[in-house]
């Protein structure tokens, strides 16, 4: 799950995302409502998270434009300003909810995870394919009764192959949902994580694997295929 996260608080916004990664999302920051715009409008993401109160676009202005031109990825607000008028103004423009700053960590998360299972495309949190099961509440791979606790970007990659088995993966989209498009990793960092997940899954004795589709990208493959 890839998440944007917009304030112009950037040790706020900084830390939010050092808390998404933790909780194994993929999360991309942006300081102010233009940018936030020009990052949504691309339709990379899961979800939003806007602070109301931003320069450029403010985030009810943002979440306007969106959903104006059809863009219907969950949106969370964020703002100082906890008041009713303030809140309702913020549903009324199309967001899925508002949380007041201050807010707990652990309360941030459960809404965001809330938000992304109302979405219209909504997937489990456990996908299944040939006998193998990736489970998102505990990020373990099992097989047979035997099972393995990912790394946070080993299991948002398979999670990527999992929910579409036998569909061509690009390397490209493998860099841009989990790393971001502007992030300054070599591209090889894609072939070192499938050759780790490559690894784990035989290492449970699953028939499933990442078949390398040369110049493209990468499938998942089970005993059938």
């Amino acid at each position: 799950m890839r998440l944007l996260i917009a304030d112009d608080d950037r040790d706020i916004a900084k830390a939010l995302a050092a808390l998404f990664e933790h909780s194994h999302y993929s999360a991309d920051t942006v300081f102010n409502g233009n940018d936030a715009y020009d990052y949504a409008v691309t339709g990379k993401y899961d979800g939003l998270i806007l602070d109301i109160m931003m320069p450029g676009l403010d985030g009810l202005q943002v979440l306007t434009k969106l959903r104006a031109e059809g863009v219907t990825v969950p949106v969370l607000l964020l703002s100082a300003r906890g008041e009713i008028d303030d809140r309702v103004s913020g549903l009324d423009a199309g967001a899925d909810d508002y949380l007041p700053k201050p807010f707990a960590a652990d309360e941030l998360l459960a809404r965001v995870r809330a938000m992304l299972r109302r979405k219209e495309q909504y997937h489990t949190d456990r996908q299944e394919f040939e006998g193998m099961t990736l489970d998102g509440s505990t990020y373990e791979l099992c097989y047979r009764g035997q099972r393995l606790r990912l790394m946070n970007r080993e299991f948002q990659m398979l999670q990527l192959l999992m929910r579409s088995p036998g569909a061509v993966i690009t390397t490209e989209q493998f860099m841009e949902r989990i790393w971001g498009w502007d992030s300054d990793v070599e591209v090889s960092v894609v072939w070192v994580y499938i050759s780790n997940l490559r690894k784990k899954i035989e290492g449970l004795g699953s028939p499933v694997q990442i078949r390398a589709i040369r110049g493209v990208g990468y499938c998942l493959e089970g005993s059938k295929t």
